[in-house]
């Protein structure tokens, strides 16, 4: 298990512990049945996004802080390098006679089946297949398949102005966006401007951070905060709020460590739909 999906999976185990539910309770409660939770509590398959907000709603948690566990976590699950495709199995051998594989090698002598007993022959396969996969469609488990809907992810919540000061994972703004520019500080933190078309608006996120290390972004209007809080914070995103911010509008982060006792801070910025970023010296305040 990657260590993005062993800390995902402790903190789903501390929310399932903190609603007091039964795995049987869990599924009643959702729309995923209660091996599914069993393999998502135990890392054994990553969760489903709406599986992940749906036991936070439980927990009375808010989903922010699990669901940029579960980005990172599904980061490393899709980043795995593809399996190579089997080999095309290869054509058939022409036969004398339409619907007659040829005889294999060592069967010389061997009568072949007369058209009465191949029409024999189709019918009872296709008995046969009709027979089994009856059979198996009454053994397959009814409860047990995870819902397409539940995986299918949903549309953004909000746009523009609408998406002003709030939260990028709550609102589905945080599928598939653009990642701006991205600056490493002089304490070894990572920040990452990023901006969703899909929602009109953009914000800033921090890895590698420190407890204290804070972060802002604007994009001419409102200034967007984020503070790294404790020790999980510190090895998960941290994100600000949203700020809305059309094509060719300028977004500026600013990362203030915890260490910078005289409030200096690290600025950058990136131009909505441009190339490129500038970076700014270290300045107070």
């Amino acid at each position: 298990m990657t260590p993005a999906r062993t800390r995902m999976t402790a903190a789903l185990r501390e929310l399932r512990s903190r609603t007091g539910l039964s795995l049987a309770a869990l599924a009643e409660r959702t729309a995923y049945s209660k091996s599914s939770w069993e393999r998502y509590l135990n890392g054994k398959t990553l969760p489903p996004r709406r599986a992940v907000q749906d036991l936070c709603r439980l927990a009375r948690e808010p989903d922010g802080r699990v669901l940029a566990l579960w980005e990172m976590a599904e980061a490393e699950w899709s980043g795995r390098a593809a399996r190579p495709a089997p080999p095309p199995a290869p054509a058939p051998a022409s036969a004398s006679e339409p619907g007659v594989a040829p005889a294999p090698a060592g069967s010389r002598g061997r009568s072949r089946p007369r058209a009465g007993g191949r029409l024999l022959v189709v019918l009872a396969a296709v008995g046969a297949v009709v027979v089994t996969g009856g059979a198996a469609a009454l053994l397959l488990p009814r409860h047990d398949a995870e819902p397409r809907a539940a995986s299918a992810p949903a549309g953004p919540r909000c746009h523009g102005g609408a998406c002003e000061g709030q939260d990028p994972m709550h609102m589905l703004c945080g599928g598939g966006p653009d990642t701006l520019t991205a600056h490493r500080t002089t304490t070894g933190a990572r920040v990452e401007l990023r901006h969703s078309g899909k929602c009109g608006a953009g914000w800033a996120r921090m890895w590698g951070t420190r407890v204290g290390d804070r972060l802002e972004v604007t994009a001419g209007g409102p200034t967007r905060r984020a503070r790294v809080e404790d020790e999980v914070d510190t090895e998960s995103y941290v994100y600000t709020a949203m700020t809305a911010a059309r094509p060719g509008a300028v977004l500026r982060a600013c990362f203030r460590p915890a260490a910078a006792a005289d409030g200096r801070r690290e600025c950058f910025e990136a131009r909505v739909g441009g190339t490129g970023a500038t970076t700014r010296p270290p300045s107070p305040r």
